[in-house]
């Protein structure tokens, strides 16, 4: 399948999504959109989450019909070991919440659980592009984002300030500005 097919497929499958009935706080929730672009990138084999995306099958559930009543996720074999680190990610992004809905602590999960992935987080969550995987973070996360004011990739940038929380400073470099690696933390992610 050619680019051009994988993008109208995916704009069917989000508009398809949307097009289903939810709850009415599902409605107006920012992260609506969102989810559907990640549960479209399930449907079309993109992205690393497990079949339950990171949440544990009841809650997943409950995602799935309070934002897209009667959706089903079509099998998906993939299965991801969470990292030592899962909780203190997880963590790292609850204290950073926005605090205005419950889809920011899936969100949370569904990130910390995504970090697992060998590609670029947006890829590994399954979404379109980096300016989703933005928006989400600005929508759930908006100090953290705000925090990002080099346009750090995405991955690196939650491991960096999870490690400089914890005092580690693996970074050779005084300053990002003057690292050989500054092109694998920032530019273009594709």
């Amino acid at each position: 399948m050619n680019v051009l097919d994988r993008t109208a497929h995916r704009a069917l499958a989000v508009a398809g999504l949307l097009a289903l009935p939810c709850r009415e706080a599902a409605r107006v929730d920012p992260n609506r959109p969102l989810l559907a672009s990640l549960l479209a990138g399930q449907c079309l084999g993109e992205g690393c989450l497990p079949p339950d995306l990171g949440l544990g099958a009841p809650t997943c559930r409950q995602l799935i019909d309070d934002y897209f009543t009667g959706f089903a996720l079509p099998p998906c074999p993939r299965h991801t070991e969470r990292v030592p680190e899962w909780s203190d990610l997880q963590k790292l992004l609850l204290d950073h919440r926005g605090g205005q809905r419950t889809s920011e602590r899936w969100v949370a999960d569904i990130l910390a659980t995504a970090c697992t992935g060998a590609d670029h987080l947006w890829q590994d969550l399954g979404l379109a592009s980096r300016d989703e995987l933005s928006r989400l973070m600005r929508v759930n996360f908006p100090s953290l984002a705000a925090a990002n004011t080099g346009d750090m990739k995405w991955k690196k940038f939650l491991y960096r300030q999870f490690c400089a929380a914890e005092g580690i400073y693996v970074c050779p470099a005084p300053s990002c500005g003057v690292c050989k690696d500054y092109a694998k933390c920032f530019g273009p992610e594709q």
